[in-house]
């Protein structure tokens, strides 16, 4: 494929597929930023433009059908526009769907949270996982009376300016050219802590002394390479918090529901303070959710917590929108349903796709991940074949990882966003896994890797 792709030949064939695509955004980038409003949904030469999206499959305005393993950020673990879904959201729509006050859907969806989510003692939502995982911070601030958050190298948070840190590589060039104070790793109150480093992380948390509120970390770091927390690392880091009176945040906006009914910290001994979650609790609507424990989370109650002393976490408003409540809900019910049938069939799923994967790569790839999560990374001539952090994984081949996915996309139907993970979902099954391992052997055999 290499050699195909650098004649042109996948280029010229995706191009051919997709001229409405080619138009369609053409006028996108006349009128937003570089025609996206996600910078990860850009590639070249154009992203094709979806007109419908059912099951595992994405359509695009020229007809071509793609088997999708990004499913809308891995959001869409029962796969595109479930009926039973569909229809709850239908419901709700008759009955309006922005009502400014509380609304029942948001009540039902709560107490689903909190039944599978033992920290859950407390609840508010949001517009967006950005949102949580900035109250979040906050709200440790808040609630220890520090200043100090610590979170991990290639850890992906959202945009929101307290936590836009050390999120690519080199972990200590500045990310934003708009943030307000200072540069590198402790800039603005937050610092940075190697994944997986137990040691390491210890020696940067013992310096933030007496001011660190708390640590923010993924039990799957998401976005810094699909790469999960060792049991050890993970706990090392909650007991440090627990003897300094820092707060534990668990970030399980990509892990919460998609491994389990519940979130993933339960199975590596985990008890955290605050947790984030989002994505598949909304059902693909916009959703961002903090949960905690109710002295912490009680730290925003303005009926009782004099101005000051609150942290104003969840005040947008569009939070807790009916729609996405009553589709949050259903999905939930659905897992919760099929808990032991939707488990651990995607993720056998995701366990053949990386054990193929690498299989057929033959050591010229390392294969991360886990469940239905999974991840390729082209390692370069004396790299050490094992991913266990993002400094590891940014140095793999990634140029090389994009032209993998892009020529999936462009000759095989299959879209994983162009070097990012992906996700299996339940409307997925063994035939789409084999199409693509026989996708990728043919990348493998054509390419110069």
């Amino acid at each position: 494929m290499a050699g195909r792709e650098a004649g042109g030949g996948a280029v010229s064939e995706y191009k051919g597929k997709t001229p409405g695509s080619a138009r369609l955004f053409a006028r996108s980038a006349g009128l937003h930023v570089n025609g996206v409003s996600h910078n990860i949904r850009f590639f070249e030469p154009y992203p094709f433009v979806v007109r419908s999206a059912a099951g595992k499959s994405l359509t695009d305005v020229d007809g071509n059908r793609f088997t999708d393993y990004w499913m809308g950020h891995w959001s869409m673990v029962l796969g595109h526009a479930p009926g039973s879904v569909r229809a709850a959201v239908g419901r709700q729509l008759s009955r309006g769907w922005m009502h400014g006050t509380v609304s029942e859907p948001a009540i039902m969806l709560s107490e689903e949270i909190q039944r599978a989510v033992p920290a859950a003692e407390k609840i508010r939502y949001t517009a967006s996982g950005t949102e949580a995982t900035m109250y979040a911070s906050r709200l440790a601030r808040g609630a220890t009376g520090r200043g100090t958050v610590a979170k991990v190298e290639g850890g992906w948070h959202g945009y929101a300016s307290d936590l836009l840190r050390s999120v690519n590589w080199p972990f200590s060039a500045p990310e934003d050219g708009g943030m307000a104070r200072g540069r590198g790793r402790g800039a603005g109150g937050v610092v940075s802590i190697p994944y997986n480093d137990l040691e390491g992380s210890l020696e940067v948390l013992g310096r933030a002394g007496g001011d660190l509120a708390g640590v923010i970390m993924e039990p799957v770091l998401g976005g810094g390479g699909c790469i999960p927390a060792t049991a050890e690392y993970a706990r090392g880091v909650q007991e440090f918090a627990r003897k300094s009176g820092a707060l534990l945040i668990l970030d399980e906006i990509v892990t919460g529901f998609r491994f389990r009914y519940g979130c993933l910290y339960p199975t590596i001994g985990l008890e955290p303070d605050i947790v984030t979650l989002g994505k598949i609790v909304g059902g693909g609507l916009p959703i961002g959710v903090i949960c905690g424990a109710d002295e912490v989370m009680g730290r925003a109650d303005a009926s009782r917590m004099p101005r000051g002393q609150r942290s104003y976490i969840g005040g947008g408003t569009f939070s807790a929108n009916p729609a996405s409540m009553a589709a949050g809900r259903e999905t939930l019910s659905r897992l919760k349903r099929g808990a032991g049938r939707t488990y651990p069939r995607i993720d056998r799923l995701g366990r053949t796709a990386r054990r193929e994967l690498a299989r057929i790569f033959d050591g010229r790839v390392a294969t991360t991940g886990a469940g239905s999560l999974f991840m390729t990374h082209f390692v370069r001539e004396g790299q050490d074949a094992e991913i266990t952090n993002a400094s590891q994984a940014a140095r793999c081949d990634t140029e090389l990882l994009r032209r993998y996915h892009f020529k999936m996309i462009a000759e095989d139907g299959i879209f994983l966003l162009p070097g990012k993970l992906g996700a299996v979902s339940a409307a997925h099954g063994d035939a789409d896994i084999r199409r693509m391992v026989d996708a990728s052997a043919d990348f493998a055999q054509d390419g110069k890797l």
